[in-house]
């Protein structure tokens, strides 16, 4: 693959003045053809050699005309007169749209031909061979950048939103939670994982309860009568302290605890109200909607939303970003592995080429049908002249060498006669 972008076509204008300077080159053989034919026959009789010049120069001007009179009648009557069978471009434009579209149709945008042409162009590899070296990566990385970038301002931030509450609203609000939550319970319980939760319950507890003795000593002192000496709420404050603490020690080291057989209860009956208790998937409920209709829950989301693409924005932005960065090395990831790994690149190659047999078959007519109504809607000079720019130049070649081949043939012909009867 290139590494530069081919350039535009020429102009308009450039294939006027192209197409000009052709017809002049042309114009120019013919004018030249006479000017030695008029020559030639004027001294012909004092040089018989001039003869074969004559001779040539008459073929030569027979061909041009010939090749001349052809090329304009493609285009217009030739100096004016409607001679049948000319201006045959402005006449048959649209049954030349629908034979293009045609020709196109079975060439190229036929389904069994655009797989077949897929499938010996080997696209993976080579593709593969292209994106894994980084300045390719990181320019396809900015299109991807650049095209998810306008995507993302033009959205309308009402209609996501909206779009956003009501898939919230089909998929998490509507359906019934409390069969789902005894599911996921169950198997949390089953394999065990609510232990890791009470292990860190009891573990942060037990650094605060280390680090804040004086909340037990406050405690103590709140609830108990003035007439208690202070050095008694002390000791029995410290009392409870250690015991909560070798309590929750305890807790730690014994898997089979009593608190964590009470958690295991408490679960499992959770688990059990949540599959049969009608009172308690009411509750659930009842709770899912309330929390669903806080109007604080709709700020939240709609502030995740602005910040979500303020960020997403930023990053595309940004070409040393780690979002363009890992884009980047992901996109020269697939280019080596489509590269190095033959059986990934033939199923790319397969899927490409299943994808344009479809693209050719489902879209292939509707495209082929906009070579006629465009030709269609041209009227015949706007057709002629469309079609001239682009091929009349070459075709002024074929005045040009008719003008060649015809002197040829007439000085042959010129030569044998005169060799045959003298």
């Amino acid at each position: 693959m290139e590494n530069q972008m081919p350039d535009a076509g020429p102009s308009e204008a450039q294939r006027a003045s192209a197409l000009r300077r052709m017809k002049a080159v042309a114009t120019g053989v013919l004018v030249l053809l006479a000017a030695v034919f008029v020559v030639s026959f004027a001294l012909q009789d004092d040089y018989p050699w001039l003869r074969y010049v004559r001779a040539a120069a008459e073929g030569g001007m027979v061909g041009a005309l010939a090749d001349w009179f052809a090329v304009t009648a493609l285009f217009r009557h030739p100096m004016g007169l409607k001679i049948p069978h000319t201006a045959i471009i402005p006449r048959k434009k649209d049954t030349i749209g629908e034979s293009l579209g045609s020709f196109v149709q079975e060439n190229f945008l036929d389904g069994d031909v655009a797989r077949e042409k897929l499938a010996g162009l080997k696209l993976a590899g080579r593709t593969g061979a292209w994106l894994r070296q980084r300045p390719h990566a990181e320019r396809v990385a900015a299109e991807v950048s650049a095209s998810a970038e306008r995507i993302l301002d033009a959205m309308d931030d009402v209609l996501v939103r909206d779009l956003v509450a009501n898939l919230a609203q089909k998929h998490m609000i509507d359906p019934d939670w409390a069969p789902t939550l005894s599911e996921v319970l169950g198997k949390v319980t089953a394999e065990r994982h609510h232990d890791q939760v009470v292990d860190l319950v009891v573990a942060r507890t037990g650094d605060w309860v280390t680090r804040h003795p004086e909340f037990f000593l406050n405690s103590v002192r709140q609830r108990s009568p003035q007439w208690v000496p202070g050095v008694v709420d002390q000791l029995l404050a410290e009392r409870i302290h250690a015991e909560t603490l070798k309590y929750l020690a305890a807790v730690r080291e014994d898997p089979d605890h009593e608190l964590r057989r009470s958690v295991d209860d408490w679960i499992a009956d959770l688990v059990a109200d949540l599959h049969r208790d009608p009172a308690t998937r009411a509750k659930v409920e009842q709770a899912k909607r309330e929390l669903f209709n806080d109007p604080r829950m709709r700020e939240w989301a709609e502030r995740a939303w602005a910040t979500t693409k303020s960020a997403l924005l930023a990053q595309l932005r940004d070409p040393r970003s780690d979002l363009h960065l890992a884009l980047v090395a992901a996109l020269q990831d697939v280019g080596v592995r489509l590269e190095e790994d033959p059986a990934l690149a033939d199923r790319v190659d397969g899927w490409a080429s299943d994808g344009a047999q479809h693209l050719a078959r489902r879209y292939g007519p509707e495209l082929v049908g906009i070579f006629g109504e465009t030709i269609q809607r041209w009227d015949g000079r706007q057709a002629s002249r469309t079609i001239e720019l682009y091929l009349g130049r070459d075709l002024q070649f074929i005045r040009i060498n008719g003008s060649i081949v015809g002197a040829l043939a007439g000085l042959a012909i010129y030569t044998v006669a005169t060799l045959a009867f003298g």
